[in-house]
């Protein structure tokens, strides 16, 4: 069986999520860095692998996968040790619901390609870029809190790392890098710290990857 291929972005937000996942499932496989800031996404060739031009994209199993909660879903089902997603109906939609408040709700009004189209094409300066970054962060992370809290423990749900844990993180990456504030997010911060105690969080931090040159 051939090594999964992981199209990766060290400090793409959604590759840092399956990064996390596959660590989680210890599944070894190999990260191939698409550099956004170059925009080696819309290349030609990039683009026949994957038609929207986005990272992540994991080639496992014969299949070349896209969007980084369904590449966790695969994962999930593919590799049943450390679930990320609930068996439940109830558990997993709490679940799926807090990483979809970061994945659909947080993260693509933040995403580099927007936050360009913002100052490139639309004439933004700097300070509005981030302040439009804050602004979404701000008015989705007391909604996670509130959310988390009452079924929180170690984790965001219950003292097991889940999909939420794994969409958390690297939203945090990116709060810190535009200084956001997040010391009213106890429940979050609690999630955070203790994930990043795991080395399969650890060690899909953007640090810890090459960087194209």
């Amino acid at each position: 069986m051939s090594r999964p291929i992981l199209y990766d972005y060290f400090r793409s937000s959604a590759a840092y999520r399956v990064r996390i996942a596959l660590n989680l499932k210890g599944v070894d496989y190999e990260s191939r860095q698409i550099d956004l800031r170059d925009e080696q996404q819309k290349s030609d060739d990039y683009r026949a692998l994957n038609p929207q031009g986005l990272v992540p994209m994991l080639q496992i199993d014969g299949h070349s996968l896209t969007q980084s909660l369904a590449i966790i879903n695969y994962l999930d089902l593919r590799y049943p040790n450390q679930p990320l997603i609930p068996a439940s109906a109830a558990d997993r939609a709490h679940v799926v619901a807090m990483a979809l408040t970061i994945a659909c709700d947080i993260h693509p009004l933040n995403n580099l390609r927007v936050l360009r189209y913002l100052k490139n094409e639309l004439g933004h300066s700097q300070d509005e870029v981030d302040a439009w970054y804050a602004h979404w962060i701000k008015e989705g992370l007391p909604a996670l809190e509130a959310l988390a809290a009452p079924r929180a423990g170690k984790y965001l749900f219950g003292d097991g790392p889940t999909a939420a844990d794994v969409c958390l993180v690297p939203q945090f990456y990116d709060a810190r890098r535009f200084d956001v504030p997040l010391d009213a997010f106890p429940t979050l911060l609690r999630a955070e710290e203790n994930a990043n105690k795991l080395e399969a969080f650890a060690a899909a931090h953007p640090d810890r990857q090459k960087v194209p040159a």
